[in-house]
């Protein structure tokens, strides 16, 4: 029996305990729930009936009977919380993003490397039906090479959604949409084709003017082998229309899944190639759905790597690591108007924390904060289905 603790009882911390509690009781128990607001943390205790300690301090956890701690707390939280637990011998699977800056990512792999405990990241979107399908078709090489990527991680938030208290500044949240609402987006574009070797970007606030940080930002990525993609990420998109398409040589896929494949007439206009539509569509369906999906994926995914003793995770702290270095460069490429290069270097402007609160460009000032909302339910975003 897997024993575990969430850090952490916000909006995201549901997503958790839904999976630990109902999604595999028998293999795992609650045995602790803490938040800074500890009526928060009784409110969950009593929603999903645990028998379990509620406490307002983390650190009074760290030498518990505690295998595996999933921290759901602000971002610029996360690396310390992170890595109290790891050299305490436990297990970390911490919300998205990963930390505040790369510096924090790197002070968080070198302690996962030394207790020799499971750091994963959470990118629940990884462990979707049609995602998974997606990459799996991707590697089949049947697209020839990826010549462009298409990113659009389209979300709306309110006016009022930079009230709460923590939302909105560099020095809380990390950033804007590009860090916290796009993040699950670039990590499977980073996923699926690899780092690129140049970042352009711009970004602007067009629509929260109690926010310092981006509401939207437009980014343009070169790889060596002379492939581009793009990533627009936004909070000021009605309808949310996500989606990631990727042009092969040969055909086009996407998520939510699409198809088409063009060959070449003689004069070089596009007929249609529906042999290799045909043999995408038989190699798309033909793949067994995930046993759990979303959260509850990626969480059996680190109980199964905690169970067999294999401590391998599809998304470690490396993977985390990576999502993180390419949200740094846009931020980056938008702040100066120049082209980053990748990989980036502790000489870079946005390494560490402290050089990211002096360089990020304030758009507005925080003008509201609250504690919390009266209704706290949240949207984690499309489920890619066609």
């Amino acid at each position: 029996m897997i024993k575990v603790a969430v850090i952490g009882t916000g909006g995201i911390a549901n997503a958790h305990l839904e999976a630990y509690v109902n999604s595999f009781k028998g293999r795992c128990e609650v045995v602790a729930l803490c938040d800074i607001y500890m009526d928060k943390a009784v409110q969950d205790k009593e929603k999903y009936q645990l028998d379990c300690r509620v406490e307002q301090d983390y650190r009074e956890l760290l030498d518990s009977d505690i295998d595996l701690v999933s921290v759901c707390t602000p971002p610029y939280t996360h690396a310390q919380i992170a890595i109290d637990f790891l050299r305490a011998g436990k297990h970390v699977l911490v919300e998205k993003p990963m930390a505040s800056s790369l510096e924090e990512c790197d002070r968080m792999l070198e302690a996962a490397s030394e207790s020799k405990r499971i750091l994963s990241v959470v990118g629940q979107n990884r462990f979707r039906d049609p995602i998974m399908k997606l990459k799996r078709t991707l590697d089949t090489g049947k697209l020839g090479k990826i010549v462009h990527a298409q990113v659009d991680s389209h979300w709306w938030r309110g006016h009022c959604y930079y009230d709460l208290w923590w939302r909105g500044t560099w020095e809380k949240e990390g950033g804007g949409c590009t860090l916290n609402h796009a993040v699950h987006h670039i990590d499977m574009l980073q996923w699926m084709m690899g780092m690129p070797d140049k970042v352009h970007a711009v970004m602007s606030n067009t629509s929260h003017d109690n926010a310092e940080v981006e509401d939207i930002s437009i980014a343009i990525l070169s790889y060596g082998n002379g492939s581009l993609a793009q990533i627009t990420s936004s909070v000021v998109h009605h309808g949310e229309e996500q989606q990631l398409i990727f042009q092969g040589e040969k055909a086009r896929i996407s998520a939510p899944w699409k198809v088409y494949a063009s060959t070449s007439k003689e004069n070089g206009f596009p007929i249609r190639n529906t042999v290799l539509e045909e043999e995408l569509e038989n190699t798309y369906n033909s793949m067994a759905d995930l046993a759990y999906t979303g959260h509850a994926g990626q969480i059996d995914d680190v109980m199964k790597a905690i169970e067999d003793g294999s401590l391998e995770v599809l998304i470690d702290g490396r993977e985390g690591r990576r999502t993180l270095e390419l949200i740094t460069a846009i931020y980056e490429a938008a702040a100066t108007g120049k082209n980053v290069s990748l990989p980036l270097t502790k000489d870079n402007l946005f390494y560490s924390r402290d050089s990211l609160l002096a360089n990020a460009p304030h758009f507005y000032e925080k003008t509201a904060s609250v504690v919390s909302f009266a209704k706290n339910d949240i949207t984690l975003g499309s489920e890619y289905k066609k």
